[in-house]
């Protein structure tokens, strides 16, 4: 399948500096089959020696090599260091040589990672698969999704099934296997050459009843070259067959894989470190701040664009960053926060149990001397229990906005119940300081507004050229002015009210085209909607776009008609493109526009009825009337845009701001939060709880995004227990919880008492 996926960002073409091992036992031995491959083997060896788990050993079989360069270059492979070990024997093929690799294997380790010389891995790949193996002990094997590359591009994820797998391999040879189920099947076996071993080797392990441990990332770069084992497959593919068929034979019932993302909690008690883990010696003291960052995904919305932003412009000689995700998501930005930072997706390899003992490896391994939570509900669940544990690490969140419609307050709500523990929190609008701190009473020396800005130097409209972007785009230029209206389509981003907006403006004019730019939820209806309103003339749908900037510059205005805002992304793209911007008085919207580079229209609606689509006629007329005063203006408006943008609101400014108030909280943590998480040791169990009540509380909507990533993904249909998901979402969406603003009034006053 293909999709935006960056295929030059292959893993290994450089090798970093190795985490220091202190000579441990190997607890992987990596098998490397070698014939004549000189061109492929530094790389595939380095995507290796990059891995961020250390306790390993590199086994390179070489299978009787005759190229003299390729003998020449292995040697000086095996030169960068003492845990590669090479082996030469005649030639007999790669189950052959796999095996050997095995039978050389220390006795130390509990693992095989079979890798070919020219494939490569993810740099967290090992580390996962163990920790993926340790926590599901009945597992014989563990792989990931893989990315298809070189002479020919293409992602693979598909969803394990037992059966089809008898009749076609859908797994590459790339993966780690628990080296006792490895010798309970013999091996390999085969002597043959080219007979599809990988796949022979799978269905050996079914047959006695083993599975795999399916990761929901990619983590594997399969190389396709115009010759080699897979094409000698195909050639031999009747024997081959001949093979596969006899052992597929020998499996007796279906075989079900464990397969993340998956939600199966249910109050386990929780274990915060497991002993069968070997916990890697902690990176020695390089006076940097070593940063975590805990996010609930790696996608296109604004938040995450801010995330990407901090990650991207933090100084990297001041600062090591690792980040955790916590809810399942395609993560499209993975790649792109991969170049700054380690992501660890917790979703995509590990039960949930298991998600507090790797957040302290994590921390010690990594030195971790400061915490930044950031829309992450889990995270926030996690925060009492890291302060009662390291009371001297800093703890940080960031608040994106407040939503009344979202247990009344959304983020704001569950920063508030972590107050105590809490150094600092950080907000994008002083609006939202201002409901922290005048409706949920908190200390106002403990908030700060960083406004997430915008890269001036890409958002500048002199790099981009008009007509070619709208022949790129295929838009007929049939239109005096352009509209555009970029966001996520969904509830909170109003669509609905878009078209009625459209439909008015086009009583008085036509001479105006809206381009819709994003996916969501509610498109399907918004095009519906724009068909049965007669709009087909004056709207387009062009979907995701990664390079907005291309569609700014076609604008001549963009408009917002939010329900609730922090401070738009596109609000500060869009005026650094010169593109004024008309938006509703949500958020902090008016502290970005004012009326020099836009208009401010009342929000009408009580954002407590998100699903409602019964908009005042009132709203409606004064978004046309601010379209039109804007048009009648044009050139002044555009005049003033760029400028707002460069006096205050600039990339620049924002990583500035952060990076003073990261490195002041980490040389000088809040003594007051250090007593808290002190008093809290006493009672971490309670701690403990917080975060069970947290998971079984987001069963339903956890459960949910399983499934939404499957049928997205894997192309799964729902099944009647994931629709039964669906509507215990609606329902708790739906429930009103009035209740709690009261609550954490007395919550405060005991406190305060």
């Amino acid at each position: 399948m293909k999709e935006d996926y960056d295929f030059l960002l292959e893993p290994g073409k450089v090798k970093i500096e190795s985490r220091d091992y202190k000579d441990n036992e190997s607890v992987i031995s990596v098998v490397i089959p070698f014939y004549n491959d000189k061109d492929y083997i530094e790389q595939s060896v380095n995507s290796v020696l990059n891995q961020t788990f250390p306790y390993y050993e590199i086994l390179i079989i070489d299978d009787g090599s005759k190229d003299e360069e390729s003998l020449k270059k292995l040697d000086e492979v095996a030169k960068q260091d003492n845990r590669i070990k090479v082996f030469h024997k005649e030639n007999e093929g790669l189950a052959a040589t796999r095996d050997y690799g095995a039978s050389k294997s220390v006795e130390s380790a509990k693992y095989l990672m079979f890798l070919d010389s020219d494939d490569l891995l993810e740099p967290t790949f090992m580390e996962c698969a163990y920790w993926t193996l340790e926590t599901n002990k009945d597992a014989a094997w563990a792989y990931s999704d893989s990315i298809g590359f070189d002479a020919d591009s293409y992602t693979w994820n598909k969803w394990f099934d037992s059966e089809k797998m008898k009749k076609e391999n859908e797994l590459v040879s790339a993966a780690m296997v628990r080296k006792s189920d490895f010798n309970a099947v013999g091996g390999y076996g085969l002597r043959e050459k080219a007979v599809n071993e990988d796949w022979n080797f799978w269905l050996k392990l079914m047959a006695i009843g083993k599975y795999p441990v399916h990761m929901s990332y990619y983590g594997q770069w399969y190389r396709r070259k115009l010759s080699g084992e897979l094409k000698k497959s195909k050639d031999n593919k009747a024997r081959s067959l001949e093979i596969i068929h006899e052992t597929a034979s020998k499996i007796a019932k279906p075989v079900s894989a464990i397969q993340y993302p998956k939600q199966d909690y249910n109050y386990e008690l929780l274990n915060d470190n497991l002993e069968c883990i070997l916990q890697p010696e902690p990176k020695e003291d390089n006076k940097k701040i070593n940063l975590l960052i805990i996010v609930p995904w790696l996608i296109t919305g604004g938040a995450d664009r801010f995330n990407l932003n901090l990650v991207k412009g933090l100084d990297k000689r001041k600062y090591t960053i690792t980040i955790l995700t916590t809810e399942p998501n395609k993560n499209t930005l993975r790649q792109e926060f991969e170049k700054y930072a380690t992501v660890y997706d917790l979703t995509s390899f590990l039960n949930q149990e298991f998600w507090l003992p790797f957040i302290n490896y994590i921390i010690k391994k990594e030195n971790i001397n400061i915490i930044l939570n950031t829309n992450s509900k889990f995270g926030y669940s996690v925060l009492p229990y890291l302060k009662a544990k390291y009371a001297n690490i800093p703890l940080i969140d960031y608040v994106h906005m407040e939503e009344w419609y979202n247990r009344n307050g959304g983020y704001s709500r569950y920063s508030t119940m972590e107050e105590s523990v809490l150094d600092k929190t950080l907000v994008c609008n002083e609006n939202s300081k201002k409901i922290l701190c005048d409706y949920f009473e908190r200390n106002e020396n403990e908030i700060q507004t960083v406004y997430i800005g915008v890269d001036e130097e890409e958002f500048n409209p002199e790099k981009y050229n008009k007509e070619e972007i709208l022949e790129k785009y295929n838009i007929l230029n049939d239109k005096k002015y352009i509209f555009s209206y970029i966001c996520r389509i969904s509830e909170q981003k109003r669509p609905m009210l878009l078209l009625e907006i459209i439909k008015k403006l086009k009583e008085k004019r036509d001479d105006f085209k809206v381009l819709v730019i994003g996916d969501g939820n509610l498109l399907p209806k918004m095009k519906a909607k724009a068909n049965k309103l007669g709009l087909n003339e004056n709207i387009m749908f062009l979907g995701n776009i990664e390079n907005t900037e291309e569609i700014y510059k076609i604008s001549d205005l963009t408009i917002n008609c939010s329900l609730k805002e922090g401070l738009a992304l596109t609000s500060y793209e869009s005026l650094s493109m010169g593109v004024p911007v008309i938006s509703s008085d949500v958020g902090g919207q008016k502290e970005l526009i004012n009326e020099e580079v836009g208009v401010i229209v009342p929000c009408m609606q009580n954002e407590r009825d998100i699903y409602s689509e019964d908009y005042k006629d009132e709203e409606i007329a004064v978004y046309t009337q601010a379209i039109e005063k804007v048009l009648n203006n044009l050139e002044q408006y555009k005049s003033k845009c760029r400028k707002r943008i460069l006096d205050k609101f600039t990339i620049k400014n924002m990583i500035k701001e952060m990076s003073k108030i990261l490195e002041e909280t980490q040389t000088n943590p809040n003594k007051d939060k250090i007593g808290n998480g002190k008093k809290l040791l006493d009672n971490i169990n309670i701690t403990k709880e917080l975060i069970t009540m947290n998971m079984m509380n987001d069963k339903i909507e956890y459960n949910w995004e399983c499934t939404e990533y499957e049928k997205k993904v894997y192309g799964r249909a729902y099944s009647v227990k994931a629709l039964n998901y669906k509507y215990e979402l609606i329902k708790e969406k739906l429930w009103k919880i009035p209740l709690w603003r009261g609550f954490v009034k007395v919550v405060h006053k005991v406190k305060g008492n």
